[in-house]
Formats: C-alpha cells, structure tokens, sequence
C-alpha cells in the first residue's frame, strides 16, 4: 500500500469506529481534508484491492482484510507513540505527528520487537487501545466526563480530542491519565461543570467535559 492508501484506511477505520454505519465520501473528504472527487477515486481503487466495500452513494465499509491493515497502521501509530513518551521523554501533545510518520514503515519484524521492548502495552498515552500483532485489542470500559451523574467519581482514561491545544491545556489543568475526577455539580447556565480533579477544586467547560473519557469508580 501507499502511504496514501493508509492514511484512507485509518480514517475509515476511525470514522467506522464512531458511527458503526457505513461512511459517507464526504466524511471521509472532511477528515482528510481534500474533495469527494479524490475519495471516490481512491475508494475504487482501494475496493478493487478488496480493502473496502465500495458502491456509488451508499458509502463504505471496510472488508476484513482493510480492517486488519488499518489495525495494524493504528497498532504501529501507538506504539511510536508510547515510546516517543515513555523512552524519549516526549510529551503527550508532540508526539502524534511524529508518529503519523513512523506509522508507514513496513518491517513487521521491527514493530513486533518494539512491541516487546516496551512490555506489550494496551494502551496508548492518550489512553487508546493498542491492537496486538492479530488486531486484538482490549475493550476500554469509558464514558465522557460530561456524561456522569452528580456525585459520581472517575478515573481518568483517555482523551477524544488528542490536537496539541487540548492536551497542554490539560497540562495546565495537572489532568492526566489516572487523575481521579469527582462530578461535584452542572451549571444550568452553560453546562460547565464543577469538579474535584485529585482533591482540587475545578471548573471546566462542557466542552472540555465532552472530551475527557472517565472510567467510574
């Protein structure tokens, strides 16, 4: 595959995972930022190497063969990822670039070592799944921030929004992966919410809310 063909099945991928429906070009053009017309033309060639189910206005889906390469572009993107922050000491707002390079290189070999050089992580530092070698991966149980009840408390195990101004901002915050966040009161107003993030007091915006996945405790 191409780079390019890569970077169409990851979106797939990606969209796939949110709507759980079959994709619209115009979706896909959106997230790649580029025409309809350049979609349809690469998704026909992407059906005819059998990575996509493909038929003029009725979207696409990927075929299991397209699942498992985009899998296996997501595993090497997350992987990099976890080692440009866990051994070269990269923060989790620099390294998703970064890895949008490294995840086109070829060598199997190669990734399954650094794999196994970093323990075989499940997640990513963005709180992500890593799929295995055989596209597994495990089940994160998360729901968004915004979604808990009064009261309730949470760990913090990921993030929807992984562009570099949200995760410095959550810098700032001192929010990270394992913070423990309690859901202290809504306001009516503009939904922000009150909450206690490792006993600190906090405000935050609904939509800061809406891009923090929690797993309840």
């Amino acid at each position: 595959m191409t780079f390019s063909e890569e970077n169409y099945l990851k979106s797939i991928y990606h969209l796939t995972a949110v709507s759980e429906t079959e994709v619209s070009t115009n979706a896909i053009a959106e997230m790649m930022e580029t025409k309809a017309s350049s979609v349809t033309d690469m998704l026909k060639k992407l059906a005819e190497k059998e990575f996509v189910n493909y038929k003029k206005y009725q979207g696409v889906s990927l075929t299991n063969k397209g699942k498992l390469a985009a899998k296996m572009i997501v595993r090497k993107h997350r992987l990099w990822e976890v080692f440009l922050v866990e051994k070269l000491d990269f923060s989790w707002d620099e390294v998703h670039d970064i890895a949008e390079q490294l995840e086109h290189i070829k060598s199997e070999k190669l990734i399954n070592k650094l794999d196994d050089f970093l323990g075989n992580p499940t997640e990513d530092p963005h709180g992500d799944p890593i799929p295995d070698a055989n596209g597994q991966m495990i089940k994160i149980d998360k729901q968004l921030l915004s979604e808990l009840m009064q009261n309730q408390t949470g760990i913090c195990v990921g993030v929807k929004d992984t562009s570099s101004e949200f995760l410095k901002y959550l810098d700032k915050q001192e929010i990270a992966l394992g913070s423990k966040i309690e859901f202290i009161s809504k306001e009516t107003f503009d939904l922000s919410l009150k909450i206690k993030v490792d006993g600190r007091d906090l405000t935050v915006s609904n939509k800061i809310a809406s891009n923090l996945f929690v797993k309840v405790i």
